[in-house]
């Protein structure tokens, strides 16, 4: 257990310390963020804002994992490397569109086509890799049954289970990268979610089938070290947060977004909590479906608007709120989703 609270501490120092770094590099460079002319005014004051702070979430959380385990002699896990597979390969195809805008200093890098097929691409090779790797009880990082807060008996074998896991991926990534929005939005709505895996892996170890045998143990590959994971990305973000926060000194960028969406995903997916991540990410959830909401009615109606614009958090910006207060308010609305889905998780528990 000991080594989760290794990984958390050390992607927290290298996050908090090692941001500021990267601003003075990025700023040196010149690669401010651009901003759209079509959006909020207000928003226009934050160009040049050093961008692609997705890179020392990446390294802070991966350095947070490795060095954990090297201090505490712990192997590495399957189940989390191929997660981190996943993480650093969507937040390439981020670093790319983020390199393209700020080349280019406009505010389109790859197209949208362009990412989605980077989407589908890394997803469904993490689909394709983690139905395999069984352990000595048979057990894969990824399971072929479809699973709510454990697997359920619904089968879907090897090529539905590639399908599902890229529909997975493609929109968390994108439900990540929509609420990017607002200063530490997403970033604290990322920490809130990644701490209730931490939970739910700790929990699925110390019931799983190995340890406590039983009608209501957990099957799932590794547990524990998929909470070290959800650990250092925790303390990442954490410390990300200090300096993303309003007034933002740095922005993630698609970097970022994309990787802990990809990240979020590859959690879910591996602790067989896939339907579990709707609630537990809600808040993405519901500026997503606002996004889809604003364009179908648009098409519909032939130019009317059911918001003054979407994503849902620039709506309000347009009403009046300030950014903070939109900020902490969704906040609120994330950890009231996170604690709804933990207790989800835990009534199943409790019921069987």
């Amino acid at each position: 257990m000991r080594e989760i609270l290794i990984a958390g501490a050390i992607s927290l120092f290298v996050s908090l310390f090692g941001t500021p770094i990267l601003i003075r590099v990025l700023a040196k460079r010149g690669y401010g963020q651009i901003i759209r002319d079509d959006g909020p005014s207000s928003h226009h004051t934050k160009r040049g804002t050093p961008t692609m702070g997705g890179i020392i979430i990446i390294l802070a959380s991966l350095s947070g994992y490795f060095l954990s385990h090297l201090i505490t002699g712990v192997k590495v896990s399957v189940s989390a490397l191929l997660v981190i597979g996943l993480i650093i390969s969507l937040g390439s195809l981020g670093f790319v569109d983020d390199w393209l805008k700020v080349s280019r200093q406009k505010s389109l890098g790859l197209t949208g086509k362009q990412k989605i097929l980077g989407q589908t691409l890394f997803a469904a090779v993490f689909g394709a890799l983690g139905i395999h790797f069984a352990d000595e009880d048979g057990l894969s990082p990824l399971s072929l049954y479809l699973s709510t807060v454990r697997d359920t008996s619904i089968k879907l074998g090897a090529v539905l289970v590639v399908i599902w896991i890229v529909l997975m991926v493609t929109s968390t990534s994108n439900g990540v990268n929509l609420t990017d929005g607002l200063d530490g939005l997403a970033t604290g709505a990322s920490v809130m979610t990644f701490l209730a895996f931490l939970l739910i892996g700790v929990w699925e170890f110390g019931e799983g089938c190995a340890r406590t045998p039983g009608i209501n143990c957990y099957q799932v590959r590794d547990p524990l070290d998929i909470a070290v994971l959800a650990a250092s990305l925790a303390g990442a973000c954490t410390g990300f947060l200090w300096w993303n926060a309003s007034p933002a000194k740095i922005f993630m960028g698609d970097t970022g977004s994309l990787a802990l969406g990809g990240a979020l995903a590859g959690l879910a997916a591996t602790l067989r909590t896939e339907l579990l991540l709707i609630p537990l990410g809600g808040l993405f959830v519901i500026i997503t479906a606002s996004v889809i909401i604003q364009r179908l009615y648009f098409k519909v109606t032939g130019g009317k608007r059911v918001f003054k614009m979407a994503p849902l958090q620039h709506h309000f910006e347009l009403s009046g709120w300030g950014e903070v207060t939109i900020v902490i308010r969704f906040w609120i609305v994330a950890g009231l989703c996170v604690a709804f889905g933990l207790g989800l998780f835990y009534a199943q528990w409790v019921a069987k």
